[in-house]
């Protein structure tokens, strides 16, 4: 691993404006996520230099009963970046390197951690309006009585 958190591969003659493949749930929504590997309390992200080899990666995913995940393609300038600010590792795939994903996966990915999140906090904010205007139509009819 380089200074960078990077795997595999000596990245820093590769990192120059290379175009690599990510794969991506949901995507082009308020819920996407990145395609990472959960590697004891670090998440790496896969970086792959062919896009055949990303998709062969993403139909494995699928038989694993994951949702269907996105190609994406993208500059490894930015996977690095965000690499670094969310302190995760990343790894380069080269072509026709075999890449399998890890026998058993999350319980819950972090993404659906987050929908349940927005979901919670949204029940309590209609709750608490529903609860505010219930105290305003108490307040009037009390009002109503003086």
């Amino acid at each position: 691993m380089d200074k960078n958190g990077f795997l595999g591969t000596n990245l820093s003659s590769f990192l120059v404006a290379m175009r690599v493949y990510i794969l991506i749930f949901n995507a082009g929504t308020n819920n996407e996520g990145i395609h990472t590997i959960q590697i004891g309390d670090r998440q790496k992200i896969l970086m792959f230099q062919e896009e055949d080899d990303a998709t062969r990666f993403a139909l494995m995913l699928e038989a694993q009963d994951f949702p269907e995940p996105t190609v994406e393609e993208i500059d490894s300038e930015e996977v690095k970046a965000f690499c670094e600010k969310a302190d995760y590792d990343s790894e380069l795939i080269e072509p026709g390197q075999l890449a399998l994903p890890p026998e058993t996966n999350v319980e819950q990915t972090d993404w659906e951690q987050e929908a349940d999140k927005s979901l919670d906090a949204a029940s309590e904010t209609e709750s608490s309006s529903m609860a505010e205007s219930e105290l305003d139509r108490i307040r009037k009819q009390l009002e109503g009585l003086l």
